[in-house]
């Protein structure tokens, strides 16, 4: 008797647990060459967590940051020659493929390479939340 008491219990204890939150992440290959993005433009859900894989295969080092136009700006005018892998900042060696994970949340939001003269050369894109 004291088992069945026991086996009811568990099951309506795991009745009221809370559901898990999805563990999903979509990968999105992008790649740079000729100091360009592969894409232009990348759509993505509200709440959605997007790893990015970024392949170089330009000579030369490159970015990939991920904000909304003030960050862009501040990246633009910052002084910072390497990013250390955070979500939405990475630097990628010449001939390296380097990861970074984001989560989105309901805006749009904008990626570029701020090295010098990258960015107002064409190397930006936008991340649509759809």
């Amino acid at each position: 008797m004291r088992r069945r008491l026991f086996a009811v219990a568990l099951v309506a204890l795991s009745a009221c647990a809370p559901a898990s939150a999805s563990t999903s992440v979509r990968t999105v290959a992008i790649g740079i060459h000729y100091s360009a993005f592969s894409l232009d433009a990348i759509d993505v859900e509200p709440g959605e967590t997007v790893r990015f894989v970024v392949t170089n295969t330009d000579p030369i080092d490159h970015e990939f940051i991920i904000g909304d136009q003030a960050v862009q700006v501040a990246h633009e005018l910052g002084t910072e020659a390497f990013h250390p892998p955070r979500p939405g900042e990475i630097t990628i060696p010449a001939g390296e493929t380097v990861s970074t994970t984001f989560t989105f949340g309901e805006r749009d939001l904008l990626f570029g390479c701020h090295l010098p003269g990258h960015y107002v050369y064409g190397m930006r894109g936008t991340v649509d939340v759809i």
